[in-house]
């Protein structure tokens, strides 16, 4: 398992030592034990086509024994541009041409964004809308700008001015409103409305939102709820930014997920399944009607990064979407998402599973301690993480997410296998959950 000093430099304190992996194959993950771990989480949504996939290694050797960097105020590079093509004929609604953008992964993307919409109103002659109008309960990234537009409520706590605007979470297990759909009337999507006349739309540049929330608590919209999203900012003049760091790339069974609901986004980012983590990629995609409309003294469109467009990094990300092409995996994601949701709802059978809900292959369990009351699980029990590690003893990597509902107090797993994975591997997964959650205590 390694020097156990050695282990302590790379780990926080509260953490205990992990095994060290040595190599992965297709869903799974082997240690320098020759342990072998199925994959459940994707390495947190991040892998999409599977590990070990030879023509992407390949891609990026040959990219980096060809050109392994430059940078990109000075060159475009072939895969870049074929990249860029690619990303733009994906791009929703009617054919048109997309601007886009690498960045190295999407906190990268989700800051370019910031900076792409705020210069959008300046050069329309309205500087003063400088505000980016998240959601509680969001997730938009780990550096300090990021940070501004999520809703975690306990990173805001540490981290983040708690003057920062924030519109209610669109959360139906859990409605802030204490209402259900459809009686609701979409309380959630009309407090974005009065948030914005609250804060004063002259001041926001955009709504940023994930359309199908990634890790703080894998929410899936109602059917109408993001088209009134898109309503919304339209009628305010604000832009739609859609997160689909952890969506975008096919894992809800579409390309991106607002494709569910026929939403055309202003921007889309990207991130954790462009490359599918075999290198650090991101990107920004810009509609036509906003790039066009934005102009300013210089002649580069937005700020750039050192790595941006890295050409070994955007090699794998061509290969990996080639891969996804040929092997028709956003179909197979869909396909095998809905196997998997069907077979997880036996768990619903236990007490101590709340809710499950998800799209294609990203899947939620949510945790409760009391399911008639939806009483939320206390962080001191500690039950996710003795359900985590006992998974993980029986070779099954799911993620745990603690602090679902205020920071501190809920928790829930998270399901994002790689698109690759078998019904068989899908059964045995919902075999070892339904085990684990019916053996472990309070």
């Amino acid at each position: 398992m390694g020097d156990e000093a050695t282990h302590h430099l790379l780990l926080y304190p509260e953490e205990s030592i992990r095994p060290v992996a040595e190599r992965s194959e297709r869903v799974y993950i082997v240690d320098d034990t020759g342990a072998r771990y199925l994959d459940a989480s994707g390495g947190g949504g991040v892998v999409t086509i599977g590990h070990g996939v030879l023509s992407v290694a390949e891609a990026i050797g040959a990219a980096a024994r060809r050109l392994p960097y430059v940078h990109r105020s000075q060159f475009d590079t072939p895969q870049s541009l074929e990249l860029a093509r690619l990303l733009n004929d994906r791009f929703p609604g009617p054919p048109q041409h997309a601007r886009v953008t690498f960045t190295s992964g999407g906190s990268e993307a989700t800051e370019l964004a910031i900076a792409i919409v705020r210069r959008y109103w300046v050069s329309r002659g309205e500087p003063s809308r400088k505000t980016i109008l998240g959601r509680w309960h969001g997730y938009h990234g780990a550096t300090a700008g990021t940070l501004t537009l999520s809703g975690n409520r306990a990173p805001r706590q540490s981290y983040i001015p708690t003057d920062t605007p924030l519109a209610a979470e669109c959360y139906c297990y859990r409605c802030p409103f204490d209402a259900a759909y459809p009686v609701c009337e979409l309380a959630c999507a009309k407090d974005i409305d009065e948030t914005l006349a609250r804060v004063g739309p002259d001041t926001v540049a955009a709504f940023i939102c994930e359309p199908i929330v990634g890790a703080t608590s894998g929410a899936v919209p109602p059917p109408t709820y993001l088209r009134q999203v898109r309503d919304i900012c339209d009628r305010h003049g604000v832009l739609f930014i859609a997160d689909e760091t952890l969506t975008g790339g096919g894992r809800t069974g579409q390309y991106f997920a607002v494709q569910h609901w026929d939403v055309v986004p202003d921007v889309i980012l990207l991130g954790s399944g462009l490359a599918s983590g075999y290198a650090p990629l991101g990107a920004v995609l810009v509609s036509e009607r906003v790039w066009k409309d934005t102009k300013g003294p210089d002649d580069g469109f937005a700020p750039g990064f050192t790595h941006q467009a890295h050409p070994p990094s955007v090699a794998a990300g061509l290969a990996v979407q080639r891969y996804i092409e040929t092997h028709d995996l956003v179909l197979r994601a869909r396909r095998q998402g809905e196997h998997l949701h069907e077979r997880l709802a036996r768990l619903e059978r236990i007490a101590r599973v709340g809710d499950i809900r998800g799209q294609g292959l990203l899947q939620t369990i949510e945790l409760v301690a009391d399911k008639s009351a939806r009483t939320p699980i206390r962080r001191k029990a500690r039950f996710v993480e003795r359900i985590v590690d006992k998974l993980k003893r029986n070779g099954l990597l799911v993620q745990a997410i603690r602090g679902t509902i205020d920071g501190t107090d809920g928790e829930h797993l998270m399901l994002a296998p790689p698109f690759v994975i078998t019904e068989l591997e899908i059964n045995y997964l919902v075999d070892a959950l339904d085990e684990a959650l019916r053996s472990t205590s309070m």
